[in-house]
């Protein structure tokens, strides 16, 4: 698909909101889920025990999601201007054969040309199976790797995994019970699920 084509796609599911991870349980609550990573809400793993079970329960939501079935990974670089610098080493490494998607103005609310800065947003093709981006999800654990998304290829399914857990949007409210139900033992006691 052309860079258009994805920007469609992407308006067309989640109308009003732009492609960055963080922004879309504000604009469509309804739909979403946060799952921590790690007993007791710990955010960071200390050891190779922790992020095997940081990588499990990633791997388990993303199977769930999207087992048999090609998935688009979205990875993000920034900087101040509109089009993207090139893709560092680390970022190319993290979602091989990504290439550029779009870019959007990070903080919409920003007016100082000095401080406006632009997400640039990557996207790579692959058929799903546990263990395809235990890399990208390990950055991303660790803070290292940030408005990282694994979505199907429609973008209605998005998994976003950050630093102590994963925010999972679906088409609809009933799959967003049933897969809270599924794993109940790894959410929030936080009263809004955060």
């Amino acid at each position: 698909m052309s860079e258009e084509d994805l920007s469609s796609l992407w308006r067309r599911r989640w109308p009003g909101c732009p492609p960055l991870a963080d922004t879309l349980k504000h604009a469509h609550g309804d739909r979403w889920v946060r799952f921590h990573s790690l007993p007791g809400s710990k955010r960071y793993p200390d050891d190779d025990t922790e992020y095997d079970i940081v990588l499990h329960r990633y791997n388990t939501v993303l199977d769930e999601l999207f087992r048999g079935q090609e998935v688009r990974i979205v990875t993000s670089d920034w900087s101040t201007t509109p089009r993207p610098p090139g893709l560092s080493d680390r970022h190319a490494s993290l979602n091989p054969d990504a290439r550029y998607w779009t870019s959007v103005p990070t903080d919409e609310t920003e007016t100082d040309p000095e401080f406006i800065t632009y997400t640039h947003l990557h996207v790579a093709r692959r058929p799903w199976r546990p263990g395809l981006v235990d890399d990208l999800l390990r950055a991303a654990a660790d803070d290292t790797a940030h408005d990282v998304m694994i979505t199907s290829l429609s973008f209605d399914r998005v998994h976003h995994p950050y630093d102590g857990g994963a925010d999972v949007l679906l088409p609809t409210t009933g799959e967003r019970d049933t897969l809270r139900q599924n794993h109940a033992d790894w959410l929030s006691h936080h009263p809004l699920g955060l």
